[in-house]
């Protein structure tokens, strides 16, 4: 089946916003995570991500990006570890509640320090604890690159995904 799609010639361009990459980038089927770490005075940092992704098995290596603009930026640049929780379908208000802005997001949330001592988020689907291997600006966003010490995963869970700015919760497994 053809679906209508815009095309243009190579000689001519179409202008387009930011919200209308947002809105195209939204296409994009992705799971959620919300990242963890702590602090260099120990306070604990979290936020819903859904920029995530691998890049090496050998050596095993993710990668996950901030804005530059969140208020959690400067944790996570002085954290030596941190942990990338894959979320479960069932994780849906933890996401929202780790989306928003000026709350405790941690407060009422069950999990437990991991192996590296980043904050491990309890029944997430699956858990890479990395260490901050490198960074990199770009844009308007810091591309962080994590050496995975430990992972694991949940078997039997379903996750949680976005699109198209809406989380999915009903998907086979």
């Amino acid at each position: 089946m053809n679906l209508p799609f815009e095309t243009v010639s190579d000689a001519e361009t179409l202008p387009f916003t930011s919200d209308d990459l947002r809105a195209a980038l939204g296409q994009f089927a992705t799971g959620v995570t919300i990242v963890t770490a702590r602090d260099e005075h120990g306070h604990l940092l979290g936020l819903t991500a859904n920029s995530f992704n691998s890049v090496s098995l050998t050596p095993p290596l993710v990668l996950w990006s901030l804005a530059r603009r969140s208020t959690t930026m400067a944790g996570f640049l002085e954290a030596k570890h941190y942990a990338i929780n894959v979320l479960a379908s069932d994780q849906r208000l933890l996401a929202e509640r780790f989306a928003r802005k000026g709350i405790d997001r941690f407060d009422g949330t069950h999990w437990h320090p991991g192996l590296t001592g980043a904050p491990v988020i309890d029944g997430a689907v699956a858990v890479f604890e990395c260490s901050h291997r490198s960074q990199y600006d770009e844009g308007d966003h810091v591309i962080f690159v994590g050496h995975v010490e430990h992972c694991r995963r949940r078997l039997g869970a379903a996750p949680l995904v976005f699109h198209g700015g809406r989380f999915f919760t009903d998907l086979p497994i």
